[in-house]
């Protein structure tokens, strides 16, 4: 806190700004203080001019604000609420101190057994509440999964993400390269959550390995190497963990297991949190309806607002879209990350405001897979 009281005071809402932690194209990411409860939250300031001077930006932009929206689950990225101004959006987000997971296996190389499942329980469990909602992330890769203090994996960045519905096709060609499906770098028409299933092969042979599968100087003899699914598979990797990487990176999509069929695998039923159990239909309507509220909080909260506590009850029973339902989920998933433990949810659905060691093939922020495959879709 010492650090951000030294930046210039600028205000939006009840946030302090501070730091910038992170740069976009159409805006920063800054680190910034709740007033209300004095935790921390990242805030993305996205320009409106900036966002003018390319096709479609805005319509994007408004389509990952409604799938954050929908999502609410222990490894995804938290959206708190939005604030519109004229010149200006702040996506107020969650703060995870942990940086990147690419990042952490630069640093660790490869990763034992045991570390992999666990980042890969929680990986595939927030990809499966994402399908849930018939969403499609097309941008899995370590650097848009954050890790907290207490190194769990947050899925962040739907920038790229889609909705889908039964019959309908994609045919954006998108993502990082050494990260994309078959389906996509040849720009054929996919379903969407078989493409995150290939991605999520991708990550889990890099947490094994160390490296890449798929790794080529030009983008043409990569393409080449995933359209025909050509990897090595090193001989150290547990028997369990190969069966699962050859069935995710499966060229044809129509083979290629599915996410329900991973939950199912018996290497990653092992040692699976309780937490994590859950189908997604029941973490859906735990999240939204069997909560029940930390007392604690409310009257910290109440009293930090000058409120009855009856009050601040009453909002968070009815699901309403106020600073006291900000307040206390920020307080709430502070108290989480502290404990471990994972408290149902009473409803946020977030609000709009509208004022005034690993191998160096594992190549950072690739270029994204875009006008180079033929009948690559806006």
């Amino acid at each position: 806190r010492t650090t951000m009281a030294l930046e210039p005071r600028m205000r939006i809402g009840h946030y302090v700004l501070g730091h910038t932690i992170g740069q976009g194209s159409f805006g920063k990411v800054k680190l910034a203080e709740h007033e209300i409860t004095g935790h921390k939250v990242a805030v993305k300031i996205l320009n409106r001019q900036k966002m003018s001077t390319k096709q479609n930006v805005d319509k994007k932009i408004k389509r990952e604000i409604r799938i954050l929206k929908l999502l609410r689950h222990p490894h995804i990225i938290r959206l708190y609420e939005v604030i519109e101004t004229p010149s200006d959006i702040f996506m107020i987000m969650e703060y995870v101190s942990g940086g990147e997971l690419f990042d952490y296996i630069v640093k660790s190389g490869r990763l034992s057994q045991a570390q992999t499942k666990r980042f890969f329980q929680q990986i595939i469990c927030g990809v499966e509440h994402i399908h849930h909602f018939r969403i499609a992330h097309r941008d899995l890769k370590p650097e848009n999964l954050l890790l907290d203090r207490e190194e769990n994996v947050r899925i962040a960045d739907f920038g790229l993400s889609s909705l889908t519905s039964d019959g309908s096709f994609l045919s954006t060609s998108c993502g990082s390269p050494n990260y994309a499906a078959p389906e996509v770098v040849s720009g054929k028409l996919y379903a969407g959550a078989e493409v995150d299933v290939w991605s999520c092969g991708v990550i889990l042979y890099a947490f094994l390995c160390g490296r890449l599968p798929f790794d080529e100087d030009s983008i043409p003899a990569l393409f080449k190497k995933i359209k025909e699914g050509v990897y090595f598979m090193p001989s150290h990797i547990p028997a369990p963990c190969k069966d699962l990487i050859k069935r995710m990176l499966i060229v044809d999509p129509l083979k290629r297991i599915t996410i329900p069929e991973i939950r199912a695998h018996e290497w990653f039923q092992e040692s699976l949190p309780p937490y994590l159990q859950l189908s997604p239909a029941e973490s859906v309507v735990q999240n939204s309806t069997g909560f029940n509220i930390d007392e604690s909080l409310l009257e910290f909260v109440a009293t930090k607002m000058d409120i009855p506590a009856e009050i601040a009850r009453v909002a968070l029973l009815n699901g309403t879209k106020n600073d006291i339902s900000v307040a206390y989920h920020i307080l709430l998933d502070s108290r989480q990350k502290k404990s471990g433990v994972k408290i149902p949810r009473p409803p946020l659905p977030p609000r709009n405001n509208t004022t005034g060691q690993m191998d160096t093939s594992l190549a950072k922020n690739s270029p994204p897979v875009t006008s180079s495959i033929p009948h690559a879709a806006s």
